[in-house]
């Protein structure tokens, strides 16, 4: 017989041949493996999540999915449903902790699908994870129009009260992004915009030109608004090809934000009694850096 120490025998000694030290004896093999269970789950708080408050009793997959350069993702397929997990076994969970609080800006709005964050936290060994709502994808990222009409009704919806900027700084990719609140756009974009990136790219490749040139065109910033109302909205802050699909419904997904609350110069009209977008800043906004800065500097 396996002996596991006293607390499990004690206080009573009822002998080999009673019918109640029969039946605890049965019941150790099942306690052993619970309590192994238990620890294992202890050192996994992906899967100690899943199984208590994600409501599963059995992960009966974990699949790696592809895409991204930064983190590592994976799919949880549980008997309570489907999970996706990125992981990051370098950086804490402040980056994760920015994104979920992103999504869920964008979730409130009700107008676009995003996933929607369930838990975030760091991994025993370093780094960090965020546990999310498994989306199935179509097989192509949908109807653009819809899309468009879709981002603008998250704009309209996610106006901001409290000017540009947001709750928490983030990151586009593994660059960090400032999201001091501001009450002056033109304030917010040349600090925390264009001059937070001019400056990256001067401590990093030395080239001091297109500093300078960035620093005039911050100062010239003022005239070139002159009389133009710019009004804070909710932004995905990072809406690229990769970070773009749809369901398997063919309504369009947004993910993986760099959030924040910037001018919305998203103008919706009517047209045969749909929406349309015209244009949309967070398809134009990196264009629009570049061309203003060389068709403005170049032309002093």
């Amino acid at each position: 017989m396996m002996h596991v120490g006293a607390p499990l025998s004690a206080p009573f000694s009822l002998g080999a041949s009673s019918p109640r030290a029969r039946r605890r004896a049965s019941l150790l093999p099942k306690l052993t493996r619970r309590r192994s269970i238990m620890a294992s789950m202890g050192d996994d708080p992906i899967r100690e999540w899943i199984l208590t408050e994600g409501k599963a009793t059995q992960i009966t997959r974990i699949s790696p999915i592809g895409g991204g350069c930064i983190n590592h993702a994976s799919r949880y397929d549980t008997d309570s449903g489907s999970f996706f997990v990125k992981t990051n076994r370098r950086i804490g969970p402040s980056m994760f902790e920015a994104e979920s609080l992103g999504l869920s800006a964008m979730y409130a709005t009700q107008s676009i699908r995003v996933p929607m964050p369930y838990k975030v936290g760091p991994l025993p060994t370093g780094g960090s994870f965020i546990i999310m709502e498994f989306i199935e994808f179509g097989p192509s990222r949908g109807s653009q129009s819809v899309l468009g009409r879709k981002l603008a009704e998250m704009h309209q919806a996610g106006k901001s009260s409290k000017g540009f900027g947001f709750d928490i700084d983030n990151t586009i990719g593994s660059t960090p992004q400032i999201n001091s609140w501001s009450s002056d756009w033109i304030e917010f974009f040349s600090e925390h915009r264009l001059g937070y990136q001019l400056k990256l790219a001067l401590d990093q490749y030395g080239d001091s030109a297109i500093y300078e040139k960035g620093q005039r065109l911050m100062k010239n910033l003022q005239p070139l608004f002159e009389g133009v109302v710019i009004e804070p909205c909710l932004l995905h802050g990072d809406l690229w090809s990769g970070n773009i699909s749809s369901d398997k419904n063919g309504d369009p997904v947004i993910l993986d934000p760099a959030c924040y609350c910037d001018a919305k110069t998203a103008r919706l009209r009517e047209e045969e009694g749909s929406l349309h977008a015209l244009p949309l800043l967070e398809s134009l906004q990196s264009i629009w850096f570049r061309v203003s800065l060389i068709s403005y500097v170049d032309h002093r």
